[in-house]
């Protein structure tokens, strides 16, 4: 399916490949037979189902107008911006976000990393491909919102994989803001992000930790993989020595080019808030045992 999406000029095409993908992840999701699964795998697939009739519907309004199907062809107005609703929706930027967060929850952790890195690639490669004749302005809107309400819901969460859906958001703010402008920045944003999720994910799977609590004593059975989780939480904040901080940089640079000084400054500040909890996340990974007794046994009693 993502092959199909990123290799077609023709936009039928792009969509079946976005179909094929949101039907092959619904298994994946669904797989545990736990009920929280089952309504995570229906809402995934209504919210995935109704951005691809919008994308379907976005082409066909500009075909109608341009007698195009090419997809770098977008010229009609109202089609980019059905366009960038649709593919909104389908990423989860704000205000489309809802799903999100509760999806990744009812997925395991494996599943809940396919959902925030390869399942974000084909929207986003259209976004790349039509990237020239998108709003700019209103781009930059749904970005900072993203950021804001990525940064704000994550901050009291105490489940991993909801503290995760909101750095995706937050994240997919910083992607969205600069794409109208150099989409290869948001593309180098997006491979950088995709590697430090993985890593979270996967030390976060090795350990079986799914809550702050339990992240909290996983310290006894790992001790290396906590040093590293540390790192990488740091590094998705964009803490300058770490790899994270190079894209943000790349793309407050680029703003300020733009003169949107403004933008950057706050898109800057509101990535403060979601610093907080990767702080939190690594505070309690590394550093701290919670003051009150747990209920979790100790591995090595």
């Amino acid at each position: 399916g993502t092959t199909l999406t990123i290799s077609s000029n023709h936009w039928i095409m792009a969509w079946t490949g976005l179909e094929i993908n949101t039907l092959a992840i619904l298994p994946l999701i669904a797989k545990s037979h736990h009920p929280r699964a089952i309504e995570a795998a229906t809402k995934y697939f209504l919210v995935q189902a109704a951005a691809s009739a919008l994308v379907l519907f976005s082409s066909m309004t500009n075909a109608w107008h341009t007698g195009q199907w090419d997809i770098t062809q977008l010229t009609h107005p109202t089609s980019s911006v059905i366009l960038t609703s649709a593919i909104a929706m389908k990423l989860g930027l704000v205000p489309f976000h809802f799903w999100f967060p509760e999806v990744l929850q009812g997925s395991s952790l494996l599943t809940g990393l396919l959902l925030s890195t390869a399942m974000k690639f084909p929207p986003l490669t259209l976004l790349f491909l039509t990237s020239h004749s998108l709003d700019p302005t209103l781009l930059t809107l749904m970005a900072i919102m993203s950021t804001a309400l990525g940064g704000w819901m994550g901050l009291n969460q105490t489940q991993i994989r909801k503290i995760l859906a909101f750095s995706s958001i937050s994240h997919l703010g910083w992607m969205a803001i600069i794409i109208a402008f150099n989409p290869k920045l948001t593309m180098l944003n997006f491979y950088l992000y995709s590697l430090m999720t993985a890593t979270v994910f996967l030390t976060l799977n090795t350990m079986k930790v799914t809550k702050l609590p339990s992240l909290m004593t996983a310290w006894t059975k790992t001790p290396s993989l906590n040093a590293m989780l540390l790192l990488a939480l740091l590094s998705l904040a964009g803490l300058p020595p770490l790899t994270g901080f190079l894209p943000k940089w790349l793309i407050i640079q680029e703003l300020t080019k733009q003169e949107m000084a403004l933008a950057a400054t706050i898109i800057s500040l509101l990535s403060l808030l979601s610093l907080f909890f990767y702080l939190r996340l690594a505070y309690c990974a590394t550093i701290t045992l919670p003051p009150h007794t747990t209920n979790h046994i100790k591995l090595w009693h």
